[in-house]
């Protein structure tokens, strides 16, 4: 995996129509694992913001729904799509659910994980809120730990930076910034 990128990879749209990654070659991604019942699910106000902010300089939101955490995306991917798009306004790319850890784990998120295998920021009083609510939960070193992690890829289709949950999109607004 050493000599893959981004562009390297295939996953089915919310629709479940394969998309290439390699549409994407040359901007930069915002890749994150979300869920529909979770507290930090507000957060999709803030990613449609940024992305109506930077899309036209080259910011790309990859959404994947995930149900790996106290189940808190239980729709179907169209459903999921559905929501985002009539709760939140979302315009960004929503893809068909997947695991994002253990042995069914996206292909996609086996790379970024060996690519940025810790999370950057977090408010300690809230992280410890979400490791209090994966009590019990087993993990690997690297594994996501819960909903909205997030993953900031460059240009050039490498991981530049991986984010906790409690991260707000805001707060990386400097961070995506830099890379456009």
């Amino acid at each position: 995996m050493d000599n893959m990128n981004i562009d390297d990879f295939t996953l089915n749209d919310a629709q479940g129509n394969p998309v290439s990654l390699s549409v994407y070659c040359g901007k930069v991604l915002l890749i994150v694992n979300t869920a529909t019942h979770c507290g930090l699910t507000p957060q999709y106000t803030a990613f449609q913001q940024l992305y109506e902010r930077y899309n036209g300089q080259g910011l790309e939101i990859l959404d994947f729904p995930c149900n790996q955490f106290r189940g808190q995306a239980p729709e179907s991917s169209r459903e999921i799509a559905s929501v985002c798009q009539t709760k939140f306004g979302t315009t960004f790319k929503i893809f068909d659910k997947i695991d994002v850890n253990g042995a069914s784990a996206s292909p996609l998120y086996v790379y970024l994980k060996a690519q940025q295998p810790k999370d950057r920021g977090g408010h300690m009083l809230k992280e410890v809120v979400l490791r209090l609510a994966a009590w019990g939960s087993k993990h690997q070193a690297g594994d996501i730990r819960w909903n909205f992690t997030k993953f900031l890829i460059n240009r050039q289709g490498e991981v530049a930076a991986r984010f906790a949950p409690s991260v707000t999109p805001e707060e990386i607004e400097n961070d995506i910034k830099k890379l456009l």
